[in-house]
């Protein structure tokens, strides 16, 4: 909603006079003064007039979960335990999931309530990078490197999963580096290798990387740091 009409809609007025207040300094966002009639106003902005509240801002929430083998990426389930059920703070019921796990998935999930935040990080356009340790059946045989950086064709979605970087650390681990969100799709891909995924931990999305010092269960607020690179570095596959 514009900033005229919101003022417009509280006081019961014209536009014209709450454009008239607006251009006169009597409005202040966020503890300053806005003289832009046509800023649009979000529930997360702080609006005043002539020093009396008009609306107060939602509280941001940015969270990252260190997410336990067990707990369901979902925010309600009738079953199971979910990682909303994991996060104590009075305003959790507002947020929602970036990024999903499976059940059987640990590692790093972020929350939040800031749509615009969320959508950018998981935008599949920007090609946000997901890397993740996995642990397998069998031992990784160096030729799969290149067969995930060419890319695995899925006869069921009628695509080719983009270039993928797989790192191998031991005869049965490796890290892998995502660039897209398919249904099971590391587990898709190892199996196309002839391999089984046996155990599969996200590090880190973009440049929010899962802390060391964060146990299983736990979570904590993101730091302004955090939420402005990820925001603002955003990084890309080349051309």
């Amino acid at each position: 909603m514009k900033l005229d009409r919101l003022i417009a809609r509280h006081e019961s007025t014209g536009r014209n006079r709450a454009r008239q207040a607006i251009i006169g300094g009597r409005v202040c966002v966020d503890d300053a003064v806005e003289t832009g009639i046509d800023r649009e106003m979000g529930r997360f902005n702080r609006v005043e007039l002539d020093g009396v509240l008009i609306q107060q801002a939602e509280r941001l929430l940015h969270i990252m979960l260190n997410k336990p083998v067990g707990i369901v990426s979902a925010t309600l389930d009738a079953e199971h335990r979910t990682v909303l059920d994991l996060i104590d703070d009075p305003d959790r019921h507002s947020l929602h999931i970036v990024g999903r796990l499976d059940k059987s998935t640990s590692g790093l999930v972020l929350l939040t309530n800031d749509g615009r935040w969320s959508k950018k990080l998981m935008d599949p356009n920007h090609k946000v990078a997901k890397v993740y340790r996995v642990e397998t059946r069998d031992p990784i045989p160096p030729e799969a490197v290149a067969a995930f950086a060419a890319g695995f064709y899925f006869h069921t979605e009628d695509l080719t999963t983009l270039p993928a970087e797989l790192e191998i650390l031991s005869e049965r681990s490796a890290r892998l580096t995502l660039h897209e969100g398919r249904y099971h799709q590391i587990k898709r891909m190892f199996h196309r290798t002839g391999n089984r995924v046996t155990a599969l931990h996200r590090e880190r999305i973009g440049l929010i990387a899962l802390p060391d010092d964060l146990a299983p269960g736990e979570w904590r607020i993101l730091t302004d740091n955090e939420i402005q690179d990820s925001s603002s570095r955003i990084p890309k596959l080349p051309p």
